[in-house]
């Protein structure tokens, strides 16, 4: 079998493995995806490495695979450019609306954990009106999946997410960054957002029913305590349920200029609270379920005092996989460690802000290339 020595050209920090890499008596030094962490390991295992050549038919696919980073922040860009035309009643722009719900349909597919992990860690992207939105529409995906929802349902929720807010996009802005309590102006506004944004999605030629009926019923209520029309039970559209349960959650975990974000599992907690009496139960419990106790994205300490993320769901969802980012002394890990939290010593202790936390953290180097910008 064929071998070569491994060069610089062939791997870079923050990125996976495309091989395993052996040394020259074929001891295996480093298996394939692993993520190297340091200049100090890159030198070492190219002076050291050698790779075998059959294994290199995969290297393009190593080297550029779909980025859900980069897909969902090309649709929350496109998604940005095209709400003020729709806003100003422009005509035939359904197409780049689909075009950007297929963006959010390829991220998800790609793969959901990186995408809700964008939740959390991709917020700065673009303005908040136009990410929030993106966000929205994965969380409903992800949640939709779970229902067995049928591909032309999938389509209309997504895009029901991607205008639910055309109504008050001139003031969404202000009111997202403004720490005053609501004027009674402001407060009119927000109930009349769901009908001012049916009335502008028909002015632009939209005439899908079902997507106009879920943006004008995705703030109404169980109870009928909801807006605009105060709708309750059977009488709000599914559709619109699930989509009020994924705009609740990505606006509670979204950064404000006036207050922080709410942690994820207590946005989590609030909903299911509110599934109580306000939002359907059903639903709500698939939402948690799916997303788990700790969402993927989420940072936490552990028992051993360790410092890390949570990369992605574990065998229940109390118990998520984490990489692990700083050591238990407080110090930056240079090479992340995957821990399973059922380990009595590796179990979550605390959920963190980003903010107490307080460490840069480059996505790619805990999700690889699907995470990469």
């Amino acid at each position: 079998m064929a071998i070569r020595r491994i060069t610089h050209g062939d791997i870079r920090l923050g990125q996976t493995l495309a091989w395993n890499v052996y040394g020259e008596n074929g001891a295996l030094l480093v298996r394939q995806g692993f993520v190297l962490a340091s200049e100090a390991q890159l030198d070492n295992l190219v002076e050291r490495g050698f790779i075998e050549d059959n294994s290199l038919d995969a290297l393009k696919e190593y080297q550029d695979p779909p980025s859900v980073l980069r897909m969902l922040n090309e649709a929350a860009q496109r998604l940005q450019a095209v709400l003020a035309p729709l806003a100003a009643g422009s005509t035939g722009l359904r197409g780049e609306l689909e075009a950007i719900a297929a963006l959010v349909d390829a991220a998800v597919a790609t793969n959901a954990d990186v995408a809700v992990a964008c939740i959390l860690h991709n917020q700065q992207a673009v303005a908040y009106e136009g990410r929030h939105c993106i966000d929205a529409a994965v969380v409903a995906q992800v949640v939709a999946l779970a229902l067995k929802k049928s591909a032309d349902q999938m389509r209309t929720l997504t895009l029901a997410a991607l205008t639910m807010n055309l109504g008050m996009l001139g003031h969404q802005q202000r009111l997202h960054g403004d720490p005053a309590p609501l004027s009674e102006a402001d407060k009119r506004i927000v109930r009349e957002h769901p009908q001012v944004s049916a009335v502008l999605l028909r002015r632009a030629g939209i005439e899908d029913n079902d997507w106009i009926a879920c943006v004008l019923a995705h703030h109404e209520n169980e109870d009928g305590s909801g807006y605009p029309l105060g709708k309750a039970g059977a009488a709000i559209p599914e559709l619109a349920k699930l989509l009020a349960l994924a705009d609740r959650y990505c606006a509670r975990v979204a950064e404000r200029r006036y207050r922080k974000p709410m942690l994820p599992n207590q946005a989590l907690r609030d909903i299911l609270l509110e599934a109580r009496s306000t939002l359907d139960a059903q639903i709500a419990s698939v939402l948690i379920r799916e997303l788990g106790i700790y969402p993927i994205g989420s940072y936490v300490r552990l028992l051993n005092g360790e410092v890390g993320v949570v990369a992605r769901k574990g065998l229940n969802s109390t118990a998520p996989w984490v990489e692990s980012i700083i050591g238990p002394r407080g110090a930056p890990l240079d090479v992340f460690l995957q821990r399973d939290t059922r380990g009595d010593l590796n179990g979550i202790r605390e959920v963190l802000s980003a903010a107490q936390v307080g460490l840069a953290l480059r996505m790619d180097r805990i999700w690889g290339r699907a995470a990469a910008l």
